[in-house]
């Protein structure tokens, strides 16, 4: 099958730098799948779980957090917040986050300046629960 050459970085560090036949992402208007010879595209990513296919057909998925993916000339970037791979998940963390922030959001207000910032602390802590399970 035909691949492209794919990078995803964080802030912290290169987290894939290879051959990939697909990466499946969340954007902030839906979830995109990358194929090869995908035409030129750049969209900022969501919150949501993630899925990189490398040369081989090996698929690995990750929680991915914000950012943008772009494509250019066949060569794809996904410049991310976060990027988890589902090995490197703490699960019980995960939950407590996510027990967290849904305690804090009973306690506010739509209206409330914080409760957009409690309600993606949720969405984080249920992307990583769920690529984790």
């Amino acid at each position: 099958m035909d691949t492209y050459h794919l990078q995803i970085v964080t802030p912290d560090r290169m987290v894939y730098d290879g051959q990939a036949q697909s990466i499946l992402l969340r954007t902030v208007n839906g979830d995109v799948c990358i194929l090869p010879r995908h035409i030129d595209f750049a969209a900022p990513l969501g919150i949501g779980a993630a899925r990189v296919t490398n040369e081989k057909g090996e698929s690995r998925s990750a929680a991915c957090n914000g950012g943008l993916v772009s494509v250019n000339r066949g060569e794809v970037r996904v410049m991310a917040i976060t990027f988890e791979w589902e090995d490197e998940i703490d699960l019980e963390r995960a939950k407590e986050a996510e027990s967290r922030a849904e305690e804090a959001l009973k306690n506010m207000q739509r209206a409330d300046r914080d409760f957009a910032a409690a309600e993606a602390r949720l969405k984080r802590a249920l992307v990583r629960i769920h690529v984790k399970e």
